[in-house]
């Protein structure tokens, strides 16, 4: 198992964690770390990672948060980011799937 990190200081976007579609369970675990003051939300893709991401859709239940908050993916998506929406503060997401 490995975690995979990104961070976003800011406003905007990260950059996504491309995930591995071929294992099972594909289960996806995941932690945000908010360090200042920051609104943000976690969003995942079904685009092609080979062709580029470009339609991305927000966690259902960790969107607009702005303290620590955990989730998963029990489905298959090909990438995870943190948008930050609002404030100067950082978000970290650290993320671990099954089978890696």
């Amino acid at each position: 198992m490995k975690v995979q990190t990104v961070s976003k200081t800011g406003t905007g976007s990260s950059a996504a964690i491309v995930t591995n579609t071929n294992t099972s369970p594909f289960n996806i675990g995941f932690g945000v770390v908010v360090d200042g003051t920051v609104t943000y939300t976690v969003q995942h893709t079904f685009d092609d990672p080979g062709v580029g991401f470009s339609v991305w859709y927000s966690h259902p239940s960790v969107a607009a948060q702005t303290g620590n908050d955990d989730g998963n993916y029990a489905f298959p998506v090909t990438g995870v980011k943190v948008l930050v929406t609002a404030g100067d503060g950082t978000a970290t997401l650290n993320l671990v799937q099954a089978g890696i």
